[in-house]
């Protein structure tokens, strides 16, 4: 089964983040965490737990009850933002089998996910950790680096490392056993950040014996942050479409107006005379007649410059 996080507040996404939780932003005029879930439904997992938490309402309104995504949805509600392995720790009382867990503010690119449940069974594991290959040392330290010994077998991982000692990333998807919930209970506060880190529980899961493994199948991970993050990977999924544009069939565009490189989705209006390049229009979007803007995200009341405007 698939279990997926939804429950931050994302308070870096402003002003996105007050009406839009992170997870079901739009991403090519689908809600980022529907990636996701067509993931888990071509590795033919049928049985998808969402926690919930900010504006969790708009995340069920957005996803609804799953079929249209090949699965079935339950949420479960996470009432205080305490970490992701808090998170996680909800989830006990609803889930009955192995699980994937996938955090749902992070956009994947990866290959033979199917790989991980292979392994699990075959090696008769506690775990195994989705892991890439980081060549940027800022990317490692914002995540978690995974130590193995030469057969991948993890024996240690480290959170925002400030020295990395290894370019081996941990990406935000992980296959666990029930035991798991185990070293979830007694995962303590950080003294830092006062949450419950999954990594702490993972250290704690390998201490207690169990085998854990990590796997190379992330290609790309994108984590949606900022506002930037959102338009850059609207774009980066633009530019490997082969469109010059994307826009969904019933946006409204005023005469002589232009869109170069840029992602229009549904309901979304451009005013007379604007030259829009490499811009987001949100679902419902308007644009005043004759702007011209580079790397702008437009939505029904507003709009955020990503990059100061080329003279």
């Amino acid at each position: 089964m698939g279990v997926i996080l939804a429950a931050g507040k994302g308070t870096r996404m402003r002003p996105f983040s007050e009406h839009w939780p992170k997870p079901i932003l739009p991403v090519l005029g689908k809600p980022l965490m529907a990636y996701q879930l067509e993931m888990m439904a071509a590795m033919g997992i049928r049985r998808v737990v969402i926690v919930i938490g900010h504006l969790g309402h708009e995340v069920v309104r957005a996803l609804g009850d799953g079929r249209q995504y090949g699965v079935s949805i339950q949420y479960v509600e996470q009432e205080e933002m305490l970490g992701i392995a808090h998170a996680v720790s909800r989830l006990e009382s609803h889930v009955d089998r192995p699980f994937f867990l996938f955090l749902g503010d992070i956009f994947f690119v990866t290959e033979n996910l199917g790989d991980m449940v292979d392994r699990f069974f075959r090696n008769q594991l506690g775990g195994v950790l989705a892991c890439k290959r980081e060549p940027n040392l800022e990317a490692i330290k914002r995540n978690f680096v995974v130590l193995t010994d030469a057969n991948q077998l993890v024996h240690r991982v480290i959170e925002k490392p400030r020295h990395p000692r290894t370019d081996l990333k941990g990406c935000g998807i992980y296959l666990f056993d029930l035991s798991f919930f185990d070293a979830v209970r007694r995962t303590p506060r950080t003294a830092m950040r006062n949450e419950y880190e999954i990594t702490d529980s993972i250290q704690i899961f390998l201490d207690d014996g169990c085998k854990v493994e990590a796997a190379e199948v992330v290609k790309a991970d994108m984590n949606v942050s900022y506002p930037a993050d959102l338009l850059d990977l609207n774009l980066l999924l633009l530019q490997q479409s082969g469109q010059s544009n994307w826009r969904a069939a019933d946006v409204r565009l005023g005469p002589s107006s232009v869109l170069v490189r840029s992602v229009a989705m549904a309901g979304a209006e451009v005013g007379e005379g604007c030259e829009l390049t490499e811009c987001l229009l949100f679902p419902g979007a308007r644009v005043p007649a004759g702007r011209v803007r580079r790397r702008s995200i437009f939505t029904a009341d507003a709009e955020i410059r990503c990059a100061p405007e080329e003279s």
